[in-house]
């Protein structure tokens, strides 16, 4: 049992270029949507290395700050040093007067007293250097984890150049295909709707031809 006339060949061509023009308009779309969505990764992906790189510049800015205040303290601990050191002196100068009193035939109390407050002193000084040089180290040891920190705040600041540089090129990319495909849409529209719905012009003058001149009265 036949299903009805069979479609002209014309007119399957025209639907398989259209529904060819179609999916190739879908898949443009697709990809253009695909473009966008890496180009937003990239952007966010920029976007944290920057947070890393705001909260590392603000550790380094306080490791600094605390290598400053340790630096100053072992200034201020080295500068009571002086003062113990002219103490020192004005002992021995005490001890020699006491010494050249007794013509340094025994030594007395007061003498012993004084070579005792001397080594006193003396461990003082030893004391305040040892502090002093700790205080060094530990503002050194924060000023090579600010180095350290800063090579990794370039790396990430490149990588964040890097990621943002993707985007961007994404982000063009899908620009110019997305000008391609409404230049196809805008071209492929003219031709679609040239096409009269009525038929061609010779079947709209057919029943007029068979009408036949008009009766004589």
């Amino acid at each position: 049992m036949a299903d009805g006339p069979a479609a002209p060949p014309e007119k399957t061509a025209a639907m398989a270029v259209q529904l060819r023009r179609t999916r190739f308009l879908g898949q443009q779309y697709a990809d253009i949507t695909k473009l966008r969505e890496l180009a937003a990764r990239q952007d966010q992906l920029a976007a944290k290395y920057e947070q890393r790189i705001s909260r590392i510049n603000t550790r380094i800015e306080r490791l600094r700050h605390q290598a400053t205040l340790l630096r100053e303290k072992g200034q201020k601990v080295l500068a009571g040093v002086g003062e113990v050191e002219q103490e020192i002196k004005q002992y021995q100068r005490d001890i020699d007067a006491a010494t050249a009193h007794h013509r340094g035939s025994v030594l007395t109390s007061d003498v012993t007293a004084l070579h005792y407050r001397v080594r006193k002193l003396q461990q003082k000084v030893v004391d305040l250097q040892q502090k002093s040089r700790s205080l060094e180290l530990r503002a050194a040891q924060r000023t090579q984890k600010t180095a350290e920190l800063k090579v990794k705040v370039d790396r990430l600041v490149e990588a964040a150049h890097l990621a943002a540089q993707e985007a961007t090129q994404y982000r063009q990319r899908a620009d110019r295909l997305q000008l391609v495909t409404e230049q196809d849409v805008t071209a492929s529209a003219p031709a679609s709707s040239s096409a009269p719905p009525g038929g061609t012009g010779s079947e709209a003058s057919a029943p007029a031809d068979r009408s036949g001149p008009p009766p004589a009265p």
